[in-house]
């Protein structure tokens, strides 16, 4: 196109991206985030993620590796994010509130205690430390010769990060959702290249290579109407001061003793899963379209992976179900009804041993314009899909029968050597806005918003991802401190509510015969909320 024609379209192109703008704003558009793109770039961070049309720098290896096209000669990059995560519940018991008879949790009326984080060092595994933040720091290298149209780069960053730990407090309401849960994706390597094809149109494309780790340990407990019905019948047919001599001749519902009594809101065990995926490729392509200085397009497809996880679990039950099977095993029907039932003979204190599972890294698509109407100002927008619905549901793979299982197969769950979580997540669309501006040739400011629907429906969301809507706001400074030297800085912060009342959402609280992986706070209102908080420095050296 033409310098004279572009200058004649310009109105019409300003227009028509101002219509877009207008037409994503949230009160009409679906958006979708989980985790992505939280600590992965200073510069993003600040300008609400919308950076594809106008790549910053070497993390452009992540947000559209066209843009190392731009970069003349040798540069180095240094980052460290500091983020911090707070996330709050309350439970609440809603008028006729009863489980299976059980009129009275002791979690209602509670609120869940402080938050702390941590990191997965890769070779090591979890430290010990619990700290109210964390600093995640990066770097990276792009190389170009003189007049070359190749230009060759490497970065580490965090592609993606959740880290929750609420184990301070022992008495934590929470801990039936997750004591501790780290999800994150660090990328070590990255071979990138950047093709500048013409003055205006350039390509990119990068090979992220990753260590991804994902750790699970909660505290269950099981608060199910049939379990509830259950512990009733005991304690009708059960006499406090001993045995029931009847029952040696039933179905041994007495034979625990008073530890084998069952109570559906006591704890009944602890889960713990650690699992990693060492080396976990994928690909990044993009391209950027630079028609003129006040506009560009830009678009990148980052692939997703059916990432292989491996490593170890470890179950510890409490005496409550220990003893319940063995008192049922202790009665002259008993073996018959927990044969015919599909119960373990017994079920031992511990388990441990060695899983496996493939968890989705989903592919996400983004889209993304730049418009630079005057010299002083430039506006951001970028649209993006990330295919979150692939995790309906996470299937863990155990090396052995695991006996407190077994006992679920009464739920119509087949198979004590898996473990299926439904989730039911969605694929969304989701919108970024970044504004900067230019008040001096050395000096940017940045502002940035982001809308962030979440991935998680309503009805779906718990306190292992408690991931609601979520508003991001960025602002950032940049500053050129010589024609070799750049430095950033970015605050950014997130918040997102919910309201789950009871028997709303069946990976939280739904209180029904079947549902009992995994509804811990079967027939309770939970409320809570989730702020996150970021600090981002960069420096970028030419050498």
């Amino acid at each position: 196109m033409r310098p004279r024609v572009l200058a004649a379209a310009r109105p019409r192109i300003l227009a028509s991206a101002a219509a877009l703008a207008c037409a994503a704003l949230p009160h009409g558009a679906a958006h979708a985030a989980l985790m992505e793109n939280l600590t992965t770039s200073v510069t993003a961070m600040a300008l609400g993620n919308a950076v594809t049309a106008d790549p910053p720098g070497i993390d452009s290896i992540h947000f559209n590796p066209a843009g190392l096209a731009r970069i003349r000669g040798d540069l180095e990059s240094h980052h460290a994010f500091g983020a911090s995560i707070r996330t709050h519940a309350s439970f609440h018991q809603p008028a006729g509130f009863s489980v299976g008879g059980w009129t009275e949790d002791p979690v209602a009326g509670t609120s869940t205690g402080p938050v702390r984080q941590a990191m997965y060092v890769p070779g090591y595994g979890m430290p010990g430390w619990r700290l109210p933040g964390v600093v995640i720091p990066g770097m990276g290298f792009a190389f170009n010769q003189p007049d070359s149209k190749f230009t060759f780069g490497t970065g580490v960053y965090m592609a993606q990060a959740m880290s929750l730990d609420r184990t301070t407090d022992p008495n934590d309401p929470a801990r039936f959702a997750g004591r501790q849960v780290q999800v994150q994706r660090l990328v070590y390597a990255s071979p990138s290249v950047g093709y500048k094809y013409s003055d205006t149109l350039s390509f990119g494309v990068a090979v992220p290579i990753a260590h991804a780790a994902f750790v699970v340990d909660t505290h269950m407990r099981f608060p199910n109407e049939l379990l509830g019905v259950f512990g009733k019948l005991q304690q009708g047919w059960c006499p406090e001061s001993g045995g029931n001599i009847l029952d040696t001749f039933g179905f041994g519902l007495c034979g625990g003793g008073k530890e084998g009594m069952v109570n559906p809101f006591k704890q009944a065990a602890n889960m713990r899963l650690s699992m990693t995926a060492p080396f976990d490729p994928t690909i990044n392509l993009g391209v950027l379209w630079e028609p003129t200085k006040w506009l560009a397009l830009g678009a990148v497809y980052q692939g997703g992976a059916k990432t292989r996880y491996a490593g170890t679990y470890e179950f510890n039950t409490e005496p409550m179900l220990r003893n319940f099977i063995k008192g049922l095993n202790s009665g002259l029907l008993g073996p018959i009804a927990g044969a015919v039932l599909g119960f373990p003979t017994e079920i031992p204190k511990q388990q441990r041993g060695n899983l496996s599972a493939t968890i989705p890294f989903p592919t996400h698509v983004q889209l993304g314009i730049k418009l630079r109407p005057v010299k002083y100002v430039q506006l951001n927008v970028d649209a993006s899909y990330a295919t979150w619905g692939d995790w309906n549901a996470l299937t863990f793979e155990f090396d052995q029968s695991i006996k407190l299982l077994e006992v679920a197969r009464l739920y119509g769950i087949p198979d004590s050597g898996k473990l299926k979580i439904p989730r039911g997540y969605k694929s969304l669309v989701n919108f970024g806005y970044g504004l900067q501006i230019f008040p001096t040739e050395k000096l940017t400011l940045r502002f940035g918003y982001e809308p962030r629907k979440s991935s998680v429906p309503a009805d779906k969301i718990d306190l292992i991802a408690p991931l609601p809507d979520t508003k991001l706001f960025g602002v950032g400074v940049a500053y050129r401190v010589n024609k070799d030297i750049d430095i950033s800085l970015t605050g950014s912060y997130m918040k997102g509510r919910f309201n789950a009342p009871a028997d709303s959402d069946c990976n939280l609280n739904c209180n029904t015969f079947t549902n009992i992986i995994y509804n811990p706070y079967a027939g309770l209102d939970v409320a809570g909320d989730i702020h996150v908080r970021y600090v981002g420095f960069n420096l970028n050296k030419r050498f």
